[in-house]
């Protein structure tokens, strides 16, 4: 097929545009670019392996464009390869080329077969007319799942509508004024940069970018540009807190920061604030378009430093508490656990290329999280477990989450993951993998003390064990792979029981479980 236009003008023949970059300016304009020539953008995970990236982009066929920046085209180039030998036609590369804040230089040795970023833009038309959408549920973007069950990555379709309203909404989440000046820390192939890329444009915001993350980066970009919002992962909030002393510089005013994920340990969130941070924490996903219920975080507001307490706003959406069978919403008792569900106008329109699966997320009417959680008197909701990861120990439901949260309040403790273990009798009780920082020990009776300082009897880890927590390209824990480690380590416990192992060896890199009921201190 011929080009019949030049610059972004020539996409709407192609419909699907990837995108490979990090936040570089190029990538926010093609949140703008694409759709408005009628293309849909799939911006992608830079940390992709070469595999799920030629997987990703073998679903997304029809994709003929590929827009990469020039630290990641060696990892284009070699998923286009596995393309052609599984006779999938490989997308054009466009190379972005390597200019922003931190270099000058410029790439005069493009790889064979691509085109130049700039120069494309230079061929375009300037009366060229944006092609809108003939219908407002057209899809705009696809933004994949993090794949941290250990299946391939979702495609999560988002539609002009629901990118739109959800635009409007986060800034009244976020409580965004006119003019903000954000800072780039969340991934824009994140949720689109959870919409913030189109929310800012509304508001006349400006856009920092910053392609490498750290806190000094953070302070100079809030010294030199006034920085008022910014958000991401809570392992932000951990960049700041321990940061050098040496990288922090005198804030021109309080700044806004939002995370989502795990609730972060409060000797980090009063730290940060205490430097001049306004703390927000998220709750949301993929499917709902990023953060849907945003709650401030208030030094010693209510004592509970361990549990996602989240209250409930409906901006373009309801949100619920049910029951997964019957789909009635659960009383507000703060005691009867039932799955968060969203329904409204700010969701996907479904998974790409996967019916099924977006049936079954949204069978009974309303979008099924997964997470499991309790309605309190007040309204608000806890959060207390992924439905897989709930732990049942005692006749009693084990928040692995609320666990977890405590563990990551010792102070010695860097990260942590709980997952359920099952011993001969099939009883499940908690098992804590744990990260110590850098220069600091502890032993697994100080932990486990810890704990039982902080949590009821049954919620105590019976068994602790301290290593690096397996996780995947957007740092996710892998729990599964906790699971699959602890089940094969109990094959190798019973057959070197009989006779068949009689030494201890090492698997996937870490050392085997000891025997010890309760002190395995290897991982």
């Amino acid at each position: 097929m011929v080009m019949i236009r030049v610059g972004f003008s020539f996409i709407y023949i192609y419909k699907q545009v990837a995108a490979l970059a990090p936040n570089i300016p190029a990538l926010y304009e093609l949140h703008f670019g694409v759709p408005m020539a009628g293309g849909v953008l799939c911006a992608l995970n830079t940390q992709l392996d070469v595999i799920t990236l030629a997987l990703i982009l073998e679903q997304l066929e029809p994709c003929k464009i590929m827009f990469v920046d020039y630290h990641l085209i060696d990892s284009a180039l070699k998923a286009s390869e596995m393309l052609s030998h599984r006779k999938c036609k490989p997308p054009l590369i466009v190379l972005i080329p390597h200019y922003d804040q931190e270099s000058c230089f410029l790439v005069k040795d493009i790889p064979p077969g691509t085109l130049n970023y700039n120069e494309l833009l230079e061929m375009g038309h300037k009366d060229f007319q944006t092609l809108k959408p003939s219908n407002e549920c057209n899809p705009i973007s696809v933004n994949y799942t993090s794949g941290s069950t250990g299946i391939l990555p979702k495609g999560v379709v988002y539609s002009h509508r629901g990118a739109y309203l959800n635009s409007l909404a986060a800034i009244a989440r976020f409580e965004m004024k006119q003019m903000p000046v954000f800072l780039w820390t969340v991934d824009m192939f994140r949720c689109n940069g959870w919409c913030f890329t189109w929310a800012l444009s509304r508001l006349g915001g400006t856009n920092i970018c910053l392609r490498n993350v750290s806190a000094k980066g953070i302070y100079d970009a809030i010294h030199l540009y006034k920085v008022t919002h910014f958000c991401g992962a809570p392992t932000l909030l951990d960049m700041i807190a321990d940061g050098s002393p040496s990288d922090r510089r005198p804030l021109p005013h309080r700044v806004n920061v939002t995370v989502a994920g795990v609730l972060p340990p409060f000797h980090v969130l009063n730290k940060v604030s205490q430097l001049g941070f306004d703390v927000n924490i998220g709750y949301g996903m993929t499917e709902t378009l990023g953060p849907v219920i945003v709650r401030a975080w208030k030094p010693n507001s209510d004592g509970e430093h361990t549990k996602l307490n989240y209250g409930v706003s409906e901006f373009m959406q309801d949100v619920d508490v049910k029951d997964p069978e019957t789909v009635e919403s659960t009383p507000r008792d703060g005691r009867t656990i039932g799955e968060i569900m969203f329904k409204g106008n700010a969701l996907m329109l479904g998974y790409l290329k996967n019916s099924q699966a977006t049936e079954k997320a949204f069978r009974g009417g309303w979008f099924r999280t997964g997470d499991l959680a309790v309605r309190e008197a007040n309204g608000s909701i806890t959060m207390k477990d992924r439905a897989k990861d709930v732990i049942y120990c005692e006749g009693e439901v084990v928040s692995s989450l609320e666990v977890e949260a405590v563990l990551l309040n010792h102070p010695k403790v860097l990260k942590a993951a709980v997952v359920g273990r099952c011993d001969e009798c099939l009883v499940e009780s908690p098992f804590a993998i744990v990260k110590l920082r850098d220069e600091c020990s502890a032993t697994v009776e100080d932990i486990i003390k810890f704990c039982e300082d902080h949590l009821a009897t049954h919620m105590v880890p019976r068994s602790v064990v301290f290593g690096d927590l397996p996780v995947n390209s957007t740092g996710k824990v892998q729990k599964f792979r906790i699971r699959e480690k602890i089940k094969s380590n109990e094959r190798r416990k019973k057959r070197s029981e009989v006779g068949e192992v009689k030494n201890n060896s090492r698997l996937g890199g870490y050392t085997d479980l000891l025997v010890s009921e309760e002190k395995e201190d290897r991982w």
